[in-house]
């Protein structure tokens, strides 16, 4: 069999075998991209709220703590409480980062939210995962490497490498070259 051939099938075949992590990798890799316009891992809901502190004793910590989160339902695991001034407590619950304005009664939050399927595409782009997964995305690396280079190497003539596609091959080397220098 001819090593064209070959390189059909190669191509052809991992193609299919890198669809799916591929068709992840794109969705992730331009949520990631706007990371400065949205948070693409969770949705952050702020809000502003009133609470009665009243009864409770403004030198106790936990005792506000217990009342503003009581009042305000929340029943997540606490992580941390700390007084960022006199007048301020910073309350950390799981998925929810509390301030209190201890002299307003004033309650200003920020709930976080995992955005479906976009945090476990960020997880796995991002190798959070580590272990076996960095494993696997080496692996699915150089299988992207291959099907580059069995890609350039299908077609022959005026429409291939020796023609019009040694032009496209390289732009395609030059496009980072040039944005590495404009933002050097």
């Amino acid at each position: 069999m001819k090593w064209r051939k070959w390189n059909i099938i190669i191509h052809r075949d991992l193609g299919y075998l890198c669809f799916g992590l591929t068709i992840l990798y794109v969705i992730s890799g331009v949520a990631v991209n706007h990371i400065h316009d949205w948070n693409p891992t969770y949705k952050i809901e702020k809000s502003m709220v009133e609470v009665d502190l009243s009864a409770v004793d403004p030198a106790d910590d936990r005792a506000l703590t217990s009342a503003v989160l009581g009042q305000l339902g929340e029943t997540g695991e606490l992580k941390n409480i700390y007084r960022q001034d006199a007048q301020t407590l910073k309350i950390f619950v799981v998925n929810n980062n509390i301030t209190v304005d201890l002299v307003n009664s004033n309650v200003f939050q920020e709930k976080s939210n995992q955005r479906p399927l976009l945090y476990q595409a960020n997880f796995l782009h991002l190798n959070h995962a580590k272990k076996l997964w960095t494993w696997f995305a080496d692996l699915y690396a150089v299988c992207l490497g291959l099907l580059a280079i069995s890609g350039i190497l299908i077609l022959k003539g005026r429409k291939g490498l020796s023609g019009r596609g040694k032009w496209l091959v390289g732009v395609g080397f030059l496009a980072p070259i040039f944005f590495l220098w404009l933002y050097s």
